[in-house]
């Protein structure tokens, strides 16, 4: 059994990010770790794996048992020392420095046949193909693979459904739901989270982050957002009400001091009514004391919400055309991925695009990009998967944000994203993917762009950033154009959704209650 016991992390600059953590992890236990970007979710998972991991950058303390356990990991990317290996040479290595275990080819065929469960083909074992090559969701396929083919006892899962496709998400959340192994897992896809999570571990980080708190609940993952909400509502309703009584009862004790005191002098000149006024004057400062000694329900203290405003009068006017393309044949590296691609959009749509993973979706929002920055009336912002793409690593959030719009105050921007100071002057390549995620799309905003062009953007965003975020997009009155399979993303931003394919662009009627719900809608996927 998994065992933490009165675990503390925190930063070698002494930020505390988990304090006093104990639970254990039974047979079936799916657990669901929540919370804000860097509030050290992705940290926990690594140091119960290995603390080793993080030891550069943090300090444990407390029990971590793992005794006759096998821990599968799946890190949240797969580390670009990968890029130059085949795929031969991934699963026959342990890490990109490591000899070849060929250990592994008594279990090959089990290798094989998880391959083709996750929708790849085997033959790709024999084609030399380079893992910098394969698409980010196809990497996440690979990594499951090899995990699953070494039996392990503890899954500890940090993004599994970064850029999985529809298919291959659900066959996931069917996984994780029919799986006995006990599973510890980080997602920032709520429709996963309902769908699969039976305990929440939700890390905060209060007072602006100097403030570690955890609660752990077993329930599922709509249940603890509901009761939290009411919970939150009701202890705050109490709250203020006691505060609102208690100042009642003050201006009432002032206003009666206030005529004892005016009587107490003018008995001056009789004691004996003096002494009256006085011990009235005693009750009062008894009461006042009483008062004042009044143990008050605490408003609760949760983090503040991420508050972006989006201006209304960046738009695309109705019917002004786009873009209006016909790709004959979709490329990368000389493979062809797709042909016969027509695709035309007016504004002010929200356009999803969606297929299987390597079918060639980044390449094809690559490919219109040119085009529609090419196209007069139109500014054009790009949210690439590779964040490196659009934000210069080596800036500070201040810096980035101060470069993309000169007349705002970038620190307010930032704590509206909930950043430290600490955090606002860190090199952006320090940053937690989600934290990145946060400024690309913040930049994005304050840029004025009119359309967005946008790769898989709530990929690593945290379950309850991603609400906020799409009510910004939704008020957005331009175009977005978006690589997506955030199921709840598409439902509430697009209203029109393709599906790429070798064969092209199909756009796809249906409803998007049946989108989210149906498995036979999603099978056409």
């Amino acid at each position: 059994m998994l065992k933490l016991q009165n675990v503390s992390i925190e930063t070698i600059k002494g930020r505390k990010l988990i304090e006093d953590l104990s639970f254990s992890l039974n047979k079936e236990d799916r657990l669901a770790i929540i919370g804000e970007e860097g509030n050290g979710k992705s940290t926990l998972l690594k140091a119960i794996y290995d603390k080793d991991l993080i030891s550069s950058y943090c300090n444990v303390q407390g029990t971590i048992d793992t005794r006759g356990e096998i821990l599968g990991y799946l890190e949240q990317k797969l580390s670009n020392n990968w890029g130059a290996f085949t795929i031969l040479d991934y699963f026959l290595k342990e890490n990109p420095s490591s000899e070849d275990d060929y250990a592994v080819y008594e279990y090959f065929d089990k290798i094989e046949k998880k391959l083709t469960e996750f929708g790849l083909d085997k033959k790709i074992l024999e084609d030399n193909t380079l893992i910098k090559n394969l698409s980010g969701g196809e990497q996440v396929k690979l990594q499951m693979v090899k995990i699953l083919c070494k039996n392990p006892t503890v899954l500890l899962l940090d993004e599994p459904t970064n850029d999985l496709d529809i298919n291959t998400l659900e066959w996931l959340e069917n996984f994780i739901k029919s799986s006995e192994l006990p599973i510890i897992f980080i997602s920032h896809d709520e429709t996963l989270l309902e769908n699969c999570a039976n305990r929440i571990l939700h890390i905060e980080q209060l007072m602006k982050k100097s403030k570690p708190k955890f609660t752990l609940a077993k329930c599922s993952y709509d249940e603890y957002i509901d009761s939290r909400r009411r919970g939150i509502e009701k202890q705050t309703q109490i709250a203020y009400n006691e505060r609102r009584e208690k100042a009642k009862q003050e201006e009432i004790l002032r206003q009666i001091k206030q005529k004892v005191e005016n009587s107490l002098n003018a008995s001056k000149k009789d004691p004996s009514n003096g002494r009256i006024v006085a011990k009235k004057m005693a009750n009062i400062k008894a009461q006042e004391k009483k008062l004042q000694d009044e143990e008050l329900t605490e408003i609760p203290e949760v983090e503040e919400a991420i508050n972006l405003i989006v201006d209304k009068n960046i738009v695309v006017p109705n019917q002004k055309k786009v873009i209006d393309v016909n790709i004959k044949e979709l490329k990368v590296g000389g493979k062809k991925l797709s042909q016969n691609i027509e695709f035309k959009i007016f504004g002010p749509q929200k356009v999803a695009i969606t297929g299987n993973n390597g079918c060639g979706k980044t390449t094809f929002l690559k490919t219109i990009l040119p085009v529609l920055q090419n196209t007069s009336g139109l500014k054009i912002g790009y949210f690439s998967q590779n964040y490196s793409e659009n934000l210069n690593y080596s800036a500070t959030p201040v810096e980035e944000l101060q470069e993309a719009n000169s007349k705002l105050n970038p620190r307010t921007l930032l704590g509206c994203l909930k950043f430290t100071r600490e955090e606002m002057e860190h090199k952006i390549s320090d940053l937690s993917e989600g934290q990145k995620a946060k400024i690309l799309i913040t930049k994005l905003i304050v840029q004025k762009n009119n359309v967005l062009v946008l790769d898989e953007p709530t990929r690593n965003l945290s379950p309850l950033s991603n609400p906020i975020i799409r009510g910004v997009l939704k008020k957005f009155n331009g175009v977005i154009i978006t690589v997506s399979h955030d199921r709840k993303f598409i439902n509430e931003i697009c209203n029109e959704v393709y599906n790429l394919d070798k064969e092209g662009l199909k756009k796809i009627e249906l409803k998007k209650k049946n989108f989210i719900e149906n498995n036979e809608e999603v099978e056409k996927f």
